[in-house]
């Protein structure tokens, strides 16, 4: 009987344990660090106040990250009695990082100093790079950066990759138009490194873009939010409670493959009706090919051409619905739009999907607009693949705590 008793006896996946210090320290590092970012110059006792941390924590860390070279002391400020204050900032030349943003038809790359802020950009063709293909580019653009922005090779944190891709999914297909081949492969991330001679981080392009968004954009001060990024598919990266949520199979954020038209049209993933075969950059290209006369998305400039117009209405629906959707499953602060469409377009679908159907996200006393605009632009992507070791870095990380 208690041989039976023990059988039903269910069994944690997962246990609760004490806290390492040194996890501890890592995780203290990163919350001191990401308050400098988010409210410097600021003093030694406003980040304890701000932390809840002890003094001393504060101080040591501080000091650590003062020598280290990340952080810079200004001029001591005088506030009442006692000591003056002493106001800390990122020290933006502290290290650098690279990113690049690897598209179906242009590989862009980037160095970016500590504080996320761009030092260099370029941006050459490519057809479809595999990762074999586009190692020796990556490495030259690397190389030109680095030497343009006279940068030492020893203040590097690393790079960040970032493009269309699926990691492992199985039954959905990963070689469809909108992904890239290749990528999924768990030996890509070791031949850029390679390449490089660099650690390097691989990405999701619309994670990526949620980081630049977090960390340089109208996200700043936003926890928890949805940046639909479209492309020539549609995917989303998600934070939640200041964390990115990329799922189990780092696959969170699929949104493009959420069948919005049962017995639709056909999707590459398999499926029929999927969301971005309405809205996405590639269903757009679709529509236009159909209007005489009708001019590519990458040739506006200005004012939406009549076709567009068109386009942008029947798709401005389903943008609706996605944004009920995700604002009834997440209940994100706000939901973000941007990627590689023209600015005119974003807004104009913004515009057209007003008003939003009704959903959790349709409470009273809102700070925030509940469907907007990222402010990054056009080099979303690539800013936030540059950001990665640099979020790394900063971003507290709260599974650091945990036992696994």
């Amino acid at each position: 009987m208690a041989r039976r008793e023990a059988d039903r006896t269910p069994q944690p996946s997962r246990s609760v344990a004490g806290t390492n210090l040194e996890f501890t320290r890592s995780h203290n590092r990163r919350v001191v660090l990401d308050t400098i970012r988010r409210l410097g110059p600021v003093s030694r006792a406003e980040i304890a106040r701000e932390t809840a941390l002890t003094n001393q924590t504060i101080s040591n860390i501080v000091e650590e990250l003062e020598q280290a070279g990340f952080v810079l002391a200004g001029e001591p400020k005088r506030e009442g009695r006692g000591q003056p204050s002493i106001p800390y900032a990122i020290n933006p030349e502290g290290a650098w990082s690279l990113g690049f943003h690897v598209d179906h038809s242009a590989i862009i790359a980037a160095l970016v100093d500590l504080t996320g802020k761009p030092v260099a950009i370029r941006e050459i063709p490519a057809q479809r790079p595999s990762p074999r293909s586009a190692a020796p580019a990556l490495r030259q653009l690397a190389d030109e950066l680095i030497e343009e922005a006279g940068v030492p090779a020893s203040r590097l944190l690393g790079a960040g990759v970032a493009l269309p891709v699926r990691f492992g999914v199985g039954a959905i297909t990963t070689a469809g138009p909108t992904t890239l081949p290749g990528w999924d492969d768990p030996d890509a991330r070791q031949h850029i490194a390679e390449a490089l001679e660099q650690p390097v981080q691989i990405e999701n392009d619309a994670m990526a873009a949620a980081i630049g968004e977090r960390l340089h954009g109208v996200a700043r001060a936003i926890d928890s939010f949805v940046f639909l990024f479209l492309d020539e598919g549609l995917g989303a990266g998600v934070f939640l409670g200041g964390q990115p949520w990329r799922g189990a199979s780092l696959n969170a954020g699929e949104i493009g493959h959420m069948i919005v038209a049962p017995n639709g049209k056909p999707c590459p993933c398999g499926n029929r009706g999927c969301l971005e075969r309405y809205l996405s950059l590639s269903a757009a290209q679709e529509f236009l090919a159909d209007q005489p006369g009708a001019p590519a998305l990458s040739e506006l400039d200005g004012a939406l051409s009549a076709p567009v117009e068109r386009w942008v209405t029947e798709a401005a629906p389903y943008l609706a619905g996605a944004v009920n959707i995700l604002e009834s499953t997440l209940d994100p602060e706000t939901i973000l739009l941007g990627g590689l469409a023209p600015a005119g377009v974003l807004a104009s679908l913004i515009e057209k999907a007003m008003p939003l159907p009704m959903s959790v996200g349709s409470r009273s006393g809102r700070s925030l607009p509940r469907l907007m605009a990222g402010s990054v632009g056009h080099h979303t992507v690539v800013l936030g693949a540059a950001s990665l070791p640099i979020f790394d870095e900063i971003n507290p990380r709260f599974d650091v705590l945990l036992k696994h």
